[in-house]
C-alpha cells in the first residue's frame, strides 16, 4: 500500500514492506518511478522471502507532489534520504538503477549504515557528462539563458534538461572526488545500453573504493534491464552484497 511523507512543500510516495535483514532501497531513474518493471519485481521477490524492502518516488516523479522540471539530483536524493530514514531504522542495502545509482551513490556517504550497493546501468554524473558534454553550443545557451532545453528520449516524452539541473549536478558529482564503500558492490551494465556506455561502468568501477567490488557486462541487455535474465542478474548481486 503506497503511503506519503509530508515535506515543506510536497509529499513523497512510498511503498514499505517489512521484513527480515538489512532494508533493500530501490531507486530508480530520471523520468522513471517506483511501478517500474524492476521495482516491482524486487519488492515480490524480496517478499516472497521475508525480505525488508522500500521503494519510492522523488519529488516531480510518480505518485510523489512537487513538479518534475523543478527538481535536480541534490533534491532528489534528498527525497529518498528523507523517506529511508523516516521508514527504516537498521542496516540498509542500496539498489540504484540508472540515476538511482548516482543518487545512492550519494547515499551511500551520507546514510549511516548501508552494508550494501548494487548499481543497475548506473548513470554517475550524467548532468555534467552526458548532458553538458553533448549539448552544441546553442543548446548550452539555451539551457543557461532560457533555463530549459528539451532533449529526445527513446523512452518516451522528451527530456526537459534545466539549468537548475546542470548547476545542481556540478555540485553533487561523485566521480571527481573520494567515493568510498567499505563493503560489497556489484555493477550491472548491458552491452546495447544507448544511455549509459560502459565506459561509465568501467569509470565507476575504477572509481569506488571498496574490498569487494564487480562489474557484469551483458551482452544484449538494453538500458531498460528489465528482461527475466537481466532481473536474475540484479537478484545475485543483491544475495551477493548481503542481500
Amino acid at each position: 500500500m503506497t503511503q506519503y511523507l509530508d515535506m515543506p512543500d510536497y509529499r513523497l510516495a512510498y511503498v514499505h514492506t517489512p521484513g527480515e535483514g538489512p532494508t533493500v532501497v530501490f531507486l530508480s531513474g530520471y523520468k522513471s518511478d517506483m511501478e517500474g518493471t524492476k521495482a516491482v519485481h524486487l519488492e515480490a521477490w524480496a517478499k516472497a522471502r521475508g525480505r525488508a524492502f522500500l521503494r519510492l518516488d522523488y519529488s516531480g516523479h510518480g505518485q510523489s507532489g512537487g513538479v518534475f522540471e523543478e527538481g535536480c539530483i541534490g533534491d532528489w536524493a534528498s527525497d529518498a534520504q528523507a523517506v529511508i530514514e523516516h521508514v527504516t531504522s537498521g542496516p540498509l542495502i542500496l539498489v540504484g538503477s540508472s540515476m538511482g545509482g548516482w543518487i545512492g551513490s550519494l547515499l551511500t556517504q551520507r546514510l549511516r549504515d548501508v552494508r550494501g550497493f548494487v548499481g543497475i546501468a548506473a548513470a554517475p554524473d550524467f548532468s555534467e557528462d552526458s548532458f553538458w558534454a553533448g549539448f552544441s553550443d546553442e543548446e548550452r545557451a539555451e539551457v543557461m539563458e532560457q533555463g530549459v532545453v528539451y532533449l529526445p528520449s527513446a523512452y518516451g516524452e522528451p527530456y526537459a534538461v534545466t539549468r537548475k539541473l546542470i548547476e545542481d549536478g556540478r555540485a553533487n558529482l561523485v566521480l571527481r572526488g573520494p567515493l568510498p564503500m567499505p563493503y560489497p558492490v556489484r555493477l550491472v551494465q548491458g552491452t546495447e545500453d544507448e544511455a549509459v556506455t560502459r565506459e561509465t561502468a568501467l569509470r565507476l568501477l575504477d572509481h569506488i573504493d571498496s574490498p569487494d567490488l564487480r562489474l557484469t557486462l551483458v551482452k544484449g541487455a538494453d538500458h531498460r534491464f528489465s528482461e527475466p535474465d537481466n532481473l536474475t542478474h540484479i537478484e545475485t548481486a543483491i544475495l551477493e552484497v548481503g542481500g
